[in-house]
């Protein structure tokens, strides 16, 4: 079947695909920062670019995670495997350049002690799955403030103080 868009239009198309800050990202974040964790964008890691510009850095943890849209990455899944008719070589060769970057890339990290979780499109879908995976990768969450926390800041007490006790005897 031919492509039934001008080659300017589909262009255009093209060109509004973005690599960053997209919605299975933003849906990532939203929910890893409600639930405490802390992290960098885009591969940036104490001043330095990571390889492969993860999407998520986790400095603290030496942990990165990457959101990889299926089709644009090769995915195993129905969407992933899906092959354009239109322009067939050009897009089996660029997606399978994406595929052995990627590995090139995971395998950098890992040499470089990170751990490197990778998650795809389809299964962010989700959620409760979702949030399994990424609490088992990342472990427990830890308040970023609890360095910073003035001594005895996270002490509770169940009643009140008594202000006739802590005014001072004269």
């Amino acid at each position: 079947m031919a492509d039934s868009l001008t080659p300017e239009r589909r262009s255009w198309n093209m060109s509004r695909i973005r690599g960053k800050n997209t919605k299975p990202e933003l849906l990532v974040r939203r929910l890893l920062h409600a639930k405490g964790y802390r992290y960098r964008l885009h591969g940036t890691a104490r001043g330095g670019k990571l390889p492969g510009n993860p999407d998520l850095v986790f400095a603290g943890r030496r942990k990165v995670i990457f959101v990889n849209g299926c089709f644009w990455h090769f995915h195993d899944c129905r969407v992933g495997q899906h092959a354009p008719k239109s322009n067939a070589e050009f897009w089996d060769t660029k997606r399978s350049r994406t595929k052995a970057r990627d590995a090139e890339q995971r395998q950098r990290l890992e040499d470089l002690g990170w751990e490197v979780l990778t998650l795809w499109e389809c299964g962010i879908k989700d959620l409760p799955a979702l949030e399994a995976e990424l609490e088992s990768f990342l472990g427990p969450e830890t308040a970023g403030t609890t360095k910073h926390r003035a001594p005895g800041a996270d002490v509770t007490h169940d009643t009140p103080p008594n202000p006739s006790r802590t005014a001072s005897a004269s």
